[in-house]
């Protein structure tokens, strides 16, 4: 078989994929092996996956093929979250858009159905994102968080929770997003440090009996809300505004008195040390009206539009508002100035609009006793956060000041909330409309002494019952993913659910630490009674080369399946890893793809080298030259692995894929194949070829939880085989001589070292060299001797005890190397490349040796940080030593 000069990741990709499928690799079903369990952070059915969804399915795919490898029965579970407001407010812009129909003119299953049928769309999108990524999940699993089963789940959490005393309803001031037309929890505003603009209004005051009595002036950030006033408040103490009790202020434009009220919660040293109450728009002022008793204006629809009771500019939008009634108080002579004035906005993470604080009767759910737990189970340690130095305290602040979570969404996308009422606004929680029913009927017959000591007959029928119209926080049914993925809220204690609960690890975003994680926590306590994952690692954010987060609003994300197309999945994903230090955001920059496919040529190159020597095999050729090369590559492959083992557990995947690029660029590819490889059309013995063939299987798989596709391919390429790479288990780790991993570098260095003087001497490639090496330790080149003279063509080797005269000498280490050629030396060259080296080396030593006068540095470091820091001095001298001693000899 003739193989193509680079490697071609289409002709490959669908082929793997679907043969994985065939084979039922990734299905998972309980045995006797371990249980390896990854639920996926379910994506938004709102469009199609991002780099930060590319990072982190990489990262799940790299952990869940390892352990695949590793003896592990891993299963990773897919699916989608609905993603209430989101995915509603793509639908409502598509019907609006596409089909001319307003989310008002359709019933609640009309709208539903469209909403399902987007889901089946961008939900098959999504999927076939993740399939041509590579990642290796049990496609038979597949869940989505509208799910028959999964809304059963939610609807009897809620029930259940209800019935604890935890969910209540009532009226509290909240977030609210005028977009959407939604309530908010406080987790999904974002706010932002903006510059803005505080305006200073005069209101007119009058006495009890309506005599003007002067005016006073109040700062202001929102004249749109004017209209909403229901008072004026001032300390108490405050010796300019005594005079005031009793009288009432004029809210301009509309003319409505409001009174004067007092309280030590106005700071009098602030602006003019009197506020302006608007208890339906502030939270502060609604406190404050509560307390004493104020009117509450709504002046705002649920659009953002200014609604009846601001009396004017009904109906505009509330910012179009600001500037004209802005403008009115100036022409009527309210405006006193306005002045730049830093303030803090909060905007709607879903719509990205500005939230208004909103009186509104809402659901919510008791916080603090299923936080305390949740919080426990992490400063215990029973779960681990990576990187923890990072992320821990954030969990802990955020558990340690929780409040309610309000969890009802005014849409009709997602789970409906099970409460009904009767006809007279008498509400129960019931998980159908049967049980609401009976909860009725037996609230009746509790009553029955009303009715004459006799059962009455139900006052309504079953169908006169309405339920709640608001819908579930996305999040609320997204906090049971890891337990009834697996069908453990709707079917508790299945075989599934005990077999791979808790799940091993969680890997997902930090921006979601609380939304999500913490949640899922306590959950997966209340419900489970067990925490629901042991590791939770929170991958960086994705950045482009600018620094700002890859968004489609800036356009600055790049198309993942056009990427894919481009430069192939194991290049996407080795380009994205590579540069993804844990925990940390990452400047994504299309260059390291290029490097990925750079590496999948490199491989592929190497594979086409193996296969030339196929056909030279000779079981009599002894191959002594390539015993070195064999055991040196043996301890270093195994050194490899020990330390990719490490790193894997400490989630430091970057950094084990860039250990793992060296072993198979370097050490492979450039030392290796070169030191293995036999001469121009020699044979190769037998052995040194099946350990070629055997270093390299074990290099694929090391590789492969990185780069799937490429490595399965060439697996299958370098021999026959009877199993697939992807479900090969991992041999256990063998020895690592350390001494002869020693002489490893020794000869690198020296073949290195040689081949860069031969280039300064200009000398061609053909043209032989005599060499020569003066040690104190001559042992350290037993066994590389021939092949050190082999790689840099010398026609001969010796040792010496003085300086080789008329040579080219340097220094490698604390040796000297002499090479004597057929060339006419430059001594003036070659002193100044000695002189260059020893002001290198002086420079080194010197930041060495101040380090080392650092107290502070000696006495704080680990012991085996300042050995080796004096080791580096000790070596530092000997090479001065041994440069100023060939200086010697050339002057």
């Amino acid at each position: 078989m003739e193989l193509s000069k680079n490697f071609i990741p289409a002709s490959v990709e669908g082929k793997w994929n679907k043969h994985w499928q065939q084979k039922g690799y990734f299905n998972s079903k309980p045995d006797n092996r371990p249980a390896f369990t990854v639920v996926i952070p379910p994506p938004n059915v709102t469009g199609v996956l991002h780099m930060g969804h590319t990072l982190n399915e990489t990262v799940q795919d790299i952990l869940v093929r390892k352990a695949r490898m590793s003896g592990f029965n891993a299963c990773w579970v897919p699916g989608s979250d609905h993603a209430s407001i989101a995915t509603e407010a793509k639908v409502v812009q598509m019907l609006e858009k596409e089909k001319g129909i307003k989310k008002a003119a359709l019933s609640r299953e009309e709208f539903l159905k469209y909403a399902f049928e987007w889901k089946e769309k961008y939900g098959g999108i999504i999927y076939n994102q993740i399939e041509r990524l590579g990642c290796s999940v049990d496609w038979s699993r597949v869940t989505f968080t509208m799910d028959d089963h999964y809304y059963k789940a939610v609807i009897n959490v809620f029930v259940d929770l209800y019935n604890k005393g935890l969910i209540y309803r009532g009226a509290r001031m909240i977030n609210w997003d005028p977009a959407a037309k939604t309530a908010l929890s406080d987790e999904e505003v974002e706010y932002k440090d903006l510059q803005g603009k505080l305006y200073h209004v005069k209101y007119d005051l009058v006495s009890a009996d309506g005599k003007n009595i002067g005016g006073i002036t109040i700062a202001t950030q929102r004249p749109e809300t004017i209209m909403g006033d229901t008072a004026i408040c001032v300390n108490p103490n405050d010796e300019r505004y005594t005079n005031l009790k009793g009288a009432f202020a004029v809210v301009p434009l509309i003319n409505r008195r409001i009174p004067i009220i007092f309280d030590e919660y106005v700071d009098p040293s602030f602006g003019t040390g009197a506020l302006k109450v608007t208890p339906a728009h502030d939270i502060n002022d609604y406190n404050l009206g509560l307390k004493h008793n104020l009117e509450v204006v709504d002046t705002l629809n649920e659009d953002g539009t200014l609604s009846a009771a601001a009396q004017i500019y009904v109906g505009e939008d509330r910012f179009k508002a600001r500037k004209k009634i802005i403008a009115e108080l100036t022409e009527k002579g309210f405006l006193v100035k306005e002045e730049e004035y830093q303030t803090r906005l909060g905007y709607s993470q879903r719509t990205g609009v500005v939230v208004e604080p909103r009186i509104s009767t809402q659901w919510f759910l008791k916080m603090k006793e299923l936080a305390e737990p949740a919080l426990k189970a992490v400063v215990d340690g029973d779960i681990k956060i990576h990187p923890g130095d990072k992320f821990l305290a954030t969990y802990k602040y955020w558990l340690e000041n929780v409040k309610d979570w309000c969890i009802s969404r005014q849409l009709w996308w997602g789970q409906q909330i099970p409460a009904w009422y009767s006809p007279d606004g008498t509400c129960v929680v019931a998980a159908t409309r049967e049980e609401a029913f009976m909860l009725f009927e037996s609230q009746w017959a509790a009553g029955g002494e009303q009715f004459n000591d006799q059962l009455p007959s139900s006052p309504f029928t079953i169908n006169d019952i309405k339920q709640d119209e608001d819908v579930l926080d996305t999040w609320f049914s997204s906090w049971l993913w890891p337990s009834e993925v697996f069908n453990g809220v709707s079917n508790p204690g299945n075989a599934d659910v005990k077999y791979y609960y808790p799940t091993s690890v969680l890997v997902t975003g930090q921006d979601i630490i609380f939304f999500w994680v913490a949640r899922m926590v306590m959950a997966g306590l209340e419900y489970e009674k067990q925490i629901p994952f042991k590791d939770v690692y929170f991958t960086g954010m994705v950045r482009d080369k600018q620094g700002r987060k890859m968004s489609k609003s800036l356009g600055n994300s790049p198309d993942l399946l056009e990427l894919i197309d481009k430069y192939g999945a194991d290049a996407v994903r080795f380009g994205i890893m590579i540069s993804s230090p844990a925990g940390n955001d990452l400047l994504f920059d299309e260059s390291s793809l290029e490097q990925g496919s750079f590496f999948n040529n490199k491989i592929w190159n190497a594979l086409k080298l193996v296969k030339m020597w196929e056909p030279r095999i000779d079981n009599n050729n002894s191959g002594d030259n390539s015993t070195f090369a064999i055991n040196w590559f043996e301890s270093r492959l195994n050194e490899v692995k020990t330390e990719v083992d490490a790193l894997m557990k400490q989630f430091r995947l970057s950094e084990a894929l860039k250990t793992i690029y060296s072993l198979i660029w370097d050490d492979f590819c450039s030392w290796y194949l070169e030191w293995a490889k036999p001469g121009f059309e020699q044979p190769i013995n037998a052995n040194v070829y099946q350990k070629t063939i055997a270093f390299f299987t074990e290099l694929l798989q090391l590789l492969h939880p990185y780069m799937p596709f490429v490595t399965e391919e060439i697996y299958h390429l370098l021999e026959e085989r009877n199993e697939d790479l992807c479900v090969k288990q991992f041999a256990p780790i063998g020895n690592i001589d350390k001494a002869i991993l020693a002489k490893g570098n020794l000869l690198k260095d020296s073949i290195t070292a040689v081949r860069d003087a031969r280039n300064k001497a200009q000398l061609k490639p053909k043209e032989t060299i005599e060499l020569s090496i003066q040690s104190n330790e001559q042992a350290a080149y037993s066994d590389i001797t021939e092949l050190l003279g082999k790689q840099v063509n010398a026609k001969s080797f010796a040792f010496a005890t003085d300086a080789v005269a008329q040579s080219i000498n340097f220094v490698v280490g604390k040796d000297k190397f002499y090479l004597v050629t057929e060339m006419p030396l430059n001594t003036g060259h070659q002193k100044e490349e000695l002189e260059k080296e020893l002001e290198y080396q002086k420079g080194f030593l010197a930041s060495v040796e101040k380090k080392l006068s650092n107290e502070r540095f000696v006495q704080n470091a680990k012991p085996e940080v300042v050995e080796f820091e004096r080791k580096k001095k000790s070596d530092a001298e000997e090479k001065i030593k041994v440069i100023e001693e060939s200086l010697a000899a050339l002057a």
